[in-house]
């Protein structure tokens, strides 16, 4: 589909990414949303891991000694080697997490959900400040300066597809903590032209 513009480039609260439109797709293709409510994904969208970008490991590592006793977990087993320099990213790159058994290695073996987000919680810090960007906006992502379905939603392999409100209404609050306000007022307006929906009282 063709992207909808913006009416201007928005930026990350970090400066990055940076976006400039929309693809509609986002506001009509629908997801489960409420993930721990699930009871039949199993966590699937945790299978491939995630890309962890900079900042948000630099948050990390300034709690690694707690997480690691948190988790059982160590450090080493967190993420791959490689990091790969990625301005859209904040931080200006990021490294992939570590795929042990079949799902992330942060994925909660003993329950449901990540041990990123349950440590956090647990600690009272703003997961934001550890959790990577890009599962904090899944289902939806960004290529180069559009925001976009995640790849799982393109290739339909995403477990809870096609029931709940749409990935847009899923992600609009951690779009409005990464992109402010007015960013979510103009996605409000583009989901009124796309899906005909009466403008909010």
């Amino acid at each position: 589909m063709t992207p909808l513009p913006l009416p201007h480039p928005f930026a990350g609260r970090s400066g990055s990414p940076i976006v400039a439109a929309a693809d509609p797709a986002i506001f009509t293709r629908r997801y489960f949303t409420h993930c721990l409510d699930c009871a039949f994904c199993h966590d699937a969208c945790c299978t491939y891991g995630v890309d962890f970008d900079h900042q948000a490991l630099a948050g990390l590592e300034r709690h690694a000694a707690a997480f690691e006793a948190f988790s059982g977990i160590p450090r080493a087993r967190w993420l791959a080697d490689r990091s790969t320099p990625d301005p859209s990213m904040p931080g200006g790159a990021s490294m992939r997490t570590q795929v042990e058994d079949g799902a992330c290695v942060f994925r909660n073996r003993q329950g449901r959900g990540c041990l990123l987000h349950g440590f956090a919680v647990a600690r009272g810090i703003d997961y934001h400040d550890i959790k990577p960007i890009v599962d904090c906006l899944f289902p939806v992502t960004w290529e180069g300066d559009v925001l976009v379905p995640a790849e799982e939603v393109l290739d339909d392999s995403l477990i809870c597809l096609d029931t709940g409100p749409s990935l847009y209404q899923g992600a609009r609050e951690e779009l409005r903590y990464y992109f402010g306000d007015e960013l979510v007022q103009a996605m409000n307006a583009l989901e009124r032209a796309v899906t005909g929906m009466p403008p909010e009282r």
